[in-house]
C-alpha cells in the first residue's frame, strides 16, 4: 500500500497506539473523580498537557483538550464572539479556509456579524497590506491558516501577528492542524492568541485534539455540563487520547529535525513531475509551500476516476479537503485562488509524512504515466 493523504488522516503510530491501550487499561478512573483512579487518572492527564505545553513553549493552563480540530476552531471563533468582552461585530479571514472555518463565518453572517473574507494571490496566499486595510474599529478576531489543507500554502503568520500587535481589541486565531510538525510556528514569535492542532494529522489518534488559548483571554464554552478543561469544556475528559496526543507530538518533532529535508526533496520530484506533464496543471506555489503538500489539476479527468483508478492499485490520494471531497464540485480553495473552473474540477492532492519513500514516489508516477493515457483513450472511444 502506498498512503499519499495524510493530509487527510495519517496513520497512528504504533508506539502511540501503546501509550493509548497502556492508558486505557491503567488509567480508566474519571479524572474528575475524587478516588485513587480517578486521581491518577487526572495526573495522567496533567503530565501530558504539560508535555504539549513545553513542546510549544506555552503555559499548561493554555492547554485546552478537545475532540476535533472542527471543535477547537469553533471554540476560537464563536467563544471569542461569546465573551462579553469582545463587542466588534467585524471579522476577517481568507478566501482560501478549511470548511471549519469557513462555514463556522458563514453563519455568522446569517447572525449580525460582518466578515471581510481577503482574496488571496495565485498560490493562496493573503496580502499584509490588503489585511491592514480591512481592519476596523469594530474588527474583533482575525482568522487565519497557517497552511492550507489543499495546496500546501504558507501564511505569512508572523507578519500577521506583528501587524495585528498594533491592534489590541483584535483577537488573531490560527489554524495550525496542516502544519503541525511540518512547518514550523513559534506561538509567542507570531503573537497569536488562540491556535488550533489535531492529533490525527501528525499520527495520533481521531479524537483528540487542542486549543491554545492565550493566558488572561476570556472565551465562552459551547459544552456545558461540568467544569473539565478548566470550565472551557464539559464532559469526561479523554486521557488516553490526550496522552496518545502528547506522545504522537513529541515523536513527530523529533523526526521533523532529521526528516524535513526529505519531504522537501520528495515534493520538488513531484513538482518537476507535474511541470513537465502535458496532462498536469501545477497549483501549489512551486518553491515556498509546506513541504508534506503538494496540489495539481488534470484537465478533462475527473479526479474520482484517477483516485478510484489508483486505489485499484493501492495507491491512495485525494482531490480537496476531506471533508469536502463527496461534494465532487469545484474547488472552493482553488477558485479562490483565480484558477478557472475546469482546473477547480479536476484537481488532486498529494500528501505526504515522515514515513514516504522514494519508492513510493516512484510508484505513484509511473501509475499516473500509465493511468492517464489509459483513460484519456476511453474516452475518446466513448465520445
Amino acid at each position: 500500500m502506498i498512503y499519499l493523504d495524510n493530509s487527510a488522516t495519517t496513520a497512528p503510530n504504533e508506539e502511540v497506539l501503546k501509550t493509548y491501550l497502556t492508558v486505557s487499561k491503567q488509567f480508566f478512573g474519571n479524572a474528575s473523580s475524587l478516588h485513587r483512579l480517578g486521581v491518577e487518572s487526572e495526573k495522567v492527564l496533567n503530565r501530558s498537557r504539560a508535555l504539549m505545553a513545553e513542546l510549544l513553549e506555552v503555559a499548561p493552563s493554555s492547554i485546552l483538550f478537545t475532540a476535533s480540530g472542527t471543535e477547537s476552531n469553533n471554540l476560537a471563533i464563536k467563544g471569542t464572539l461569546l465573551s462579553s468582552f469582545q463587542k466588534g461585530t467585524h471579522l476577517i479571514t481568507t478566501a482560501s479556509e478549511h470548511a471549519s472555518v469557513n462555514e463556522t463565518f458563514k453563519w455568522l453572517e446569517t447572525n449580525g456579524y460582518h466578515v471581510t473574507y481577503l482574496p488571496v494571490d495565485e498560490y493562496g496566499c493573503l496580502s499584509i497590506k490588503e489585511l491592514e486595510q480591512a481592519i476596523t474599529k469594530e474588527t474583533s478576531l482575525v482568522s487565519i491558516s497557517h497552511v492550507n489543507n489543499e495546496t500546501g500554502t504558507i501564511q505569512p503568520v508572523e507578519e500577521i501577528g506583528a501587524l495585528l500587535a498594533g491592534y489590541p481589541q483584535v483577537r488573531f486565531h490560527v489554524d495550525h492542524v496542516q502544519g503541525a510538525g511540518k512547518v514550523p510556528l513559534s506561538i509567542k514569535k507570531a503573537k497569536i492568541d488562540l491556535l488550533t492542532m489535531s492529533a490525527h494529522k501528525f499520527h495520533g489518534l481521531k479524537g483528540t485534539a487542542l486549543l491554545y488559548i492565550r493566558p488572561h483571554l476570556q472565551l465562552t464554552p459551547l459544552l456545558h455540563g461540568g467544569d473539565q478543561e478548566f470550565g472551557y469544556r464539559g464532559g469526561t475528559e479523554h486521557v488516553a487520547g490526550a496522552a496518545a496526543m502528547a506522545k504522537a507530538y513529541k515523536m513527530e518533532l523529533e523526526r521533523s529535525k532529521n526528516e524535513k529535508q526529505k519531504l522537501s526533496r520528495l515534493r520538488n520530484r513531484l513538482v518537476e513531475y507535474a511541470n513537465a506533464s502535458n496532462a498536469l496543471v501545477l497549483n501549489s506555489d512551486p518553491e515556498h509551500g509546506a513541504p508534506h503538500i503538494i496540489n495539481f489539476s488534470a484537465p478533462g479527468y475527473k479526479p474520482e476516476v484517477i483516485i478510484q483508478e489508483l486505489a485499484e492499485q493501492e495507491i491512495y490520494v485525494s482531490t480537496q479537503s476531506a471533508c469536502s471531497s463527496k461534494q465532487l464540485e469545484p474547488s472552493r480553495v482553488l477558485l479562490a485562488m483565480g484558477k478557472p473552473e475546469e482546473i477547480a474540477s479536476s484537481a488532486i492532492r498529494i500528501s505526504l509524512s515522515y514515513e514516504t519513500t522514494d519508492q513510493e514516489i516512484d510508484v505513484f508516477i509511473s501509475a499516473m504515466d500509465t493511468l492517464l493515457p489509459r483513460i484519456r483513450k476511453v474516452v475518446k472511444e466513448r465520445v
